[in-house]
């Protein structure tokens, strides 16, 4: 096996301190701002994007694995964000195949005109008041205003509602005092973080004066541009620009804070969720989402994906400065109503493989409720200082391509440029020439991964048709197979030199699923740290702190307990 360090030090990160200058520097390499970047890299502009932790590691981590159209943002009135959400939608089934598909989602009702009248107060007032249970009525209104929406572009269809005995037939596990069910379709995203990185490699490939750097922080800014600091070697340099994009998230206050700017914009709230290792849970599902309002008036799910069950999500008011953790007190609202749509189908602790907890990008919203501070987004531009600083409000995964389009329009107006192409319809990395029949899929799978045999599959699901490129430098490599996890070290390979992994946590919970599907024990992590150590030049210290480290986040932040040895 090759040992020589794929990587024997941070090459983008040196080019960027050599250069010291650049058009646009966007802080914040969540899916917002990583959108962006490859917008802009496409319109021909010099773009350096600098992320403080591993890419898409907050906000972005943290989703429900779902691209919607909102349709509870219709109670809120915010009908020109799920007319874009749906559009969106739409449009990521197309360009985006091999990480975005149709999802059946049902909702379990228990009346017919329950909150008829306190919906339009809702409406009015956007406070939550006293809760009242949405019924029939209103929702088949909502869903045949949903409908409309949706129609644009033809890619689902529209929404059925059933009585209880076809209901029940269809879920026998189903609460059996429920009245209707409706079912419609949005979209599941199967690998969100995956998703993140096809995004940002179209944007590296885009332009050679786009670059984006991983574990680099902004910590100031000074007349000569803005101080970042490299977390992995302490190493601090400045970058000077003629526009700074704020796009970080639930952080963006404590961002500007930083560059010498007081804002207060944000007011994010805390979503959580945790993933269930439950076949009878997985078989109730039908292969649905089943997504329902709870008796205290959230909005929840509880969803199938990778042969486990997501259920999730709270939404709580939260404080930036502190990590997002899914408490004990959130696992028992989740088993709650687990029980309230499933009564007869147990669950237990025993049964979580992994929690995560992320804060929305939620504008500052005072004394509105929670579930009424809108989804929608905004640009803000301050003009005081030489160089523009444009900070990112708000925003959500579905709407990632037309927000980085509408930031990117502000950043060229900054810069006295003209747009030169739109991304509407065009396709994101993996899904380019995606096979969409089985048969297809197979006759690509024989002649693009020659050889490849059982990884073919596996390599397909996780890149797309970018796995023919991953496949080639798999075999340009020696490569040699993990016994405990379907990856290699040629795949890890790959991983460090084109997908900027730094970390063990890094390939752990954003470049597989280990992590997520409950896989990542001691002796699995173990294993990959040793085919990362040589790519990464780690000595065995550095190796067994990396085994370390991974294993206190994923029992500190996610609450997976690890048996095995650490060795």
């Amino acid at each position: 096996m090759d040992t020589t360090p794929q990587r024997s030090e941070r090459d983008a990160v040196r080019t960027a301190r050599q250069n010291g200058r650049t058009s646009v520097l966007i802080i914040g390499g969540g899916i917002n701002g990583i959108s962006t970047f490859r917008d802009l890299a496409l319109q021909g502009v010099d773009v350096l994007l600098v992320e403080r932790g591993d890419f898409a590691s907050g906000a972005s981590a943290a989703s429900s694995h779902m691209i919607h159209g909102g349709i509870r943002y219709l109670e809120n009135g915010e009908f020109r964000l799920v007319r874009e959400s749906v559009q969106e939608r739409n449009g990521l089934l197309k360009i985006a195949p091999h990480y975005v598909k149709p999802l059946q989602t049902t909702i379990p009702i228990y009346s017919t005109f329950s909150g008829v009248l306190s919906a339009p107060l809702r409406f009015l007032t956007h406070r939550q008041g006293k809760h009242t249970e949405r019924g029939a009525l209103l929702i088949k209104l909502g869903l045949m205003i949903y409908d409309t929406f949706s129609r644009a572009g033809g890619t689902v269809p529209r929404h059925r509602f059933h009585g209880r005995r076809k209901s029940l037939e269809q879920l026998p596990h189903l609460d059996p005092e429920v009245k209707y069910t409706a079912t419609y379709f949005d979209a599941s995203m199967h690998d969100p973080e995956r998703l993140a990185l096809d995004v940002l490699q179209d944007g590296v490939d885009a332009h050679a004066g786009a670059a984006a750097l991983n574990y680099v922080e902004a910590i100031a800014r000074t007349a000569d541009g803005v101080t970042l600091r490299d977390l992995e070697t302490g190493a601090e340099f400045t970058v000077a620009a003629d526009v700074v994009v704020n796009a970080s998230g639930p952080w963006t206050d404590l961002t500007n804070e930083a560059l010498g700017t007081s804002t207060r914009f944000m007011g994010g709230t805390k979503g959580s969720h945790i993933v269930l290792d439950h076949p009878e849970l997985l078989e109730a599902t039908g292969g649905r989402e089943i997504f329902f309002e709870h008796s205290d008036g959230r909005i929840v799910l509880i969803y199938p994906l990778k042969g486990r069950v997501l259920v999730g999500t709270t939404d709580i008011d939260a404080d930036p400065r502190e990590p997002a953790v899914c408490t004990e007190e959130e696992v028992d609202y989740f088993f709650d109503l687990i029980r309230h749509v499933f009564p007869a189908i147990p669950v237990n602790r025993d049964q979580i493989v992994y929690r995560f907890s992320g804060i929305r990008p939620l504008p500052r919203h005072e004394d509105t409720a929670p579930g009424f501070v809108s989804r929608d987004y905004r640009v803000e531009v301050d003009r005081s200082e030489r160089t523009p600083l444009v900070s990112l409000v708000g925003g959500k995964w579905t709407t990632f391509r037309a927000l980085g389009e509408s930031l990117s329009d502000t950043v060229l107006g900054l810069l006295g440029r003209e747009r030169r192409v739109s991304t509407v319809g065009r396709t994101i990395g993996g899904g380019r020439d995606f096979p969409r029949t089985d048969a297809d899929r197979d006759a690509w799978l024989r002649l693009r991964l020659p050889g490849a045999d059982d990884r073919a599959s596996v390599l397909f699901e996780r890149y797309g048709t970018r796995a023919a490129d991953v496949w080639a430098h798999i075999e340009a490599h020696d490569d040699v197979p993990l016994e405990r996890s379907p990856l290699s070290t040629g795949e890890l390979g790959w991983m460090v030199t084109r997908e900027h992994v730094v970390h063990l946590a890094d390939v752990a919970l954003r470049r597989t699923a280990v992590a997520f599907t409950g896989d990542g024990d001691a002796e699995t992590l173990s294993e990959i740290a040793d085919g990362l150590a040589p790519l990464l030049g780690w000595d065995d210290s550095r190796r067994a702190e990396e085994i370390a480290a991974t294993r206190a986040l994923l029992a500190d932040r996610h609450g997976v307990a690890l048996a095995g040895s650490a060795s």
